[in-house]
């Protein structure tokens, strides 16, 4: 059974940083390309950031200079540092694992608030 387990998530002010965890089983982590997702109240999920299983990243245009992501392959762990964190990064964090053309797998997500 897959499971992805998000962590990490909280209530930070403006300015702050949180660092996510997506840990992973069922799968085998290091051939999945994986990514942070969020969804705000009333918008649609949107991509943060992606890294495939080789290493490549990809970050969304409000995100970048701002958040990475990084892998741990042998602890099949994803990870997601945020730093300056902002009101507008209010959201539900979700943690995708791709492979090939089947469907995706999806955690339960975790909440990261910003109070400014």
């Amino acid at each position: 059974q897959v499971q992805l387990v998000e962590s990490g998530g909280g209530l930070v002010q403006a300015g702050g940083s949180l660092r996510l965890s997506c840990a992973a089983s069922g799968i085998i982590f290091s051939i999945h390309d994986m990514g942070w997702y969020r969804q705000a109240p009333g918008k649609q999920r949107e991509l943060v950031a992606a890294i495939t299983s080789g290493g490549s990243t990809n970050y969304g245009d409000s995100v970048k200079g701002r958040f990475t992501i990084f892998r741990d392959n042998a602890k099949k762990i994803l990870y997601l540092q945020m730093n300056s964190l902002k009101p507008e990064d209010t959201a539900v964090y979700y943690c995708r694992a791709t492979i090939g053309f089947k469907s995706p797998y999806w955690g339960q997500g975790t909440q990261v608030t910003v109070s400014s």
